[in-house]
């Protein structure tokens, strides 16, 4: 689907009503595509009141929503694997009864729940629309 930045609470409400809250979403996309943009659209119409951003540098943010707690994964700068177990990523989406966003998950795939939605971003070359495809991992 195609939307732009003011189509985005709609977007965000529809992945929410089709895929529900309690699910792992996991974000493919090159920089700028609107990752970290629907994430924080997601965050807020679940019920996050405090500012979201991407945790590039701490790999993890928590939020409280209504209804409960929301993970926001970045995982950009892990190497490896094994960093992702390490950092506690392995334990995090084993106990996911929440809603997490990873950002960058390709490090950590074979983590990933077999019922994850895929959210494949673009941006068109202007930069004025995006294009989104969701679909099961």
């Amino acid at each position: 689907m195609k939307y732009t930045t003011t189509d985005l609470p709609k977007v965000a409400a529809d992945l929410l009503g089709k895929y529900g809250h309690q699910r792992v979403y996991a974000l493919l996309g090159e920089l700028g595509a609107g990752k970290t943009t629907l994430v924080a659209e997601m965050c807020q119409q679940l019920g996050v009141a405090e500012s979201t951003s991407s945790p590039t540098f701490s790999i993890v943010n928590q939020y409280d929503g209504d209804k409960g707690i929301i993970y926001h994964l970045d995982c950009y700068r892990l190497n490896s694997l094994e960093e992702a177990i390490h950092a506690g990523l392995e334990e995090l989406l084993a106990e996911a009864t929440s809603t997490v966003f990873i950002e960058w998950p390709g490090v950590i795939e074979a983590l990933l729940p077999e019922d994850t939605v895929v959210l494949r971003l673009s941006h068109s070359e202007d930069g004025a629309s995006r294009t989104l495809i969701a679909e099961p991992l």
